[in-house]
């Protein structure tokens, strides 16, 4: 057997054990991701409270572990909590209206020009019995004709996640423990497949991107939901702590806070408070813009070096690929690809050495 031979068997062999350990780890490579997200934007901190420890690995890493699970599950357990006061007459709501129908409000007819038109789609669409799942065929809607069913898969899709929360941040655990020697194993890694030099370059994009990424689409989120919380507030909206939580939670994702203040404002509406939905729809417009057209570029571009443009492909093709990790996977791809670009142009403007 010939040396090339024998080095493309053992790159078969490598790669039929990284596909089979994929394969076998499938169900949890999702917790694993977020765990590393989690853990290299934090790691400043883990080192930090590494060194007020005098060095001991472990109880650093079930401090700051703990910390970060208390600032980011928090905010859920409150969201949940709350959601769950209001979620018998939710689902009995949207039962009712599945089955039943919902009949258009009286308001839309002053609507100027369309109002007549949209009071009379309703009718035909929302007013209808199981209107609303003609109008949602791909959803699950129209199989929930009772409260206790909506809660019931509601319920299911709740544990299910809350399950990969609590993997997600054991891993974290770990991930603090061990993460010297695994990023010197993944540096000695990459160095013997694509150079010393070529790798360094790279691997440290990757933690700027992430932590970039987190505290221009996290942190600027979570921002968002408490001052449009505090715009829910003084217009009176029912239950605006729920609200709040769920706007945090949808403003992570590029232009999924219209979705949350226009919904609220929608509500505010059909109860017929038209000043306060007005109200609301041009404070969070002030919100969005301030956050999406100044906070977040200045944030996530400045630390990452990318232009604006890359920052916004990278976050929606990101969500569109790969669903919510997509949010900060995407922004990371995105800067590897321009870093090679400029690494591209670098090589071809450099001068040809003569043998």
């Amino acid at each position: 057997m010939t040396e090339n031979q024998r080095s493309t068997l053992s790159a078969c062999f490598s790669l039929a054990i990284i596909l089979f350990a994929l394969f076998v780890t499938q169900r949890f490579v999702l917790p694993l991701l977020w765990a590393a997200i989690l853990c290299i934007a934090t790691w400043p901190l883990y080192l930090r409270a590494l060194r007020m420890l005098g060095g001991r690995e472990i109880l650093a890493a079930a401090l700051v572990t703990i910390v970060a699970a208390l600032v980011f599950i928090t905010p859920l357990v409150l969201g949940i909590s709350q959601a769950a006061h209001q979620a018998p007459a939710l689902a009995q709501l949207v039962a009712d209206a599945n089955t039943e129908g919902w009949a258009a409000p009286a308001w839309l007819l002053r609507i100027p020009m369309a109002g007549d038109a949209i009071y009379n789609w309703w009718q035909a669409t929302l007013g209808q019995p199981h209107g609303l799942a003609h109008l949602l065929q791909d959803s699950s809607v129209g199989h929930m004709q009772s409260a206790s069913e909506v809660l019931k898969r509601v319920g299911s899709g709740t544990l299910h996640r809350l399950i990969d929360i609590g993997f997600a941040f054991l891993c974290l655990f770990f991930f603090y423990k061990d993460g010297h020697a695994l990023q010197g194993q993944t540096n000695a890694l990459g160095a013997h497949l694509i150079g010393a030099e070529r790798w360094s370059l790279y691997a440290l994009k990757v933690p700027v991107a992430v932590r970039a990424t987190v505290n221009g689409l996290v942190l600027v989120g979570l921002a968002e939901g408490v001052l449009l919380g505090i715009g829910y507030q003084f217009a009176g909206v029912p239950s605006a702590v729920l609200w709040a939580a769920a706007n945090g939670v949808l403003a992570i994702i590029p232009f999924g806070a219209p979705l949350a203040f226009g919904a609220v404002a929608a509500l505010l509406l059909y109860q017929g408070n038209a000043a306060a939905a007005a109200a609301i729809v041009a404070w969070g417009a002030v919100v969005l813009f301030v956050a999406d057209h100044f906070v977040r570029p200045t944030i996530i571009g400045n630390a990452t070096k990318l232009p604006f443009l890359a920052v916004l492909l990278g976050i929606l093709g990101g969500v569109e690929t790969l669903g919510l990790i997509g949010l900060f996977v995407g922004p990371v791809v995105m800067t590897l690809f321009v870093t090679l670009w400029h690494e591209e142009k670098r090589f071809r403007h450099a001068p040809h050495q003569t043998p």
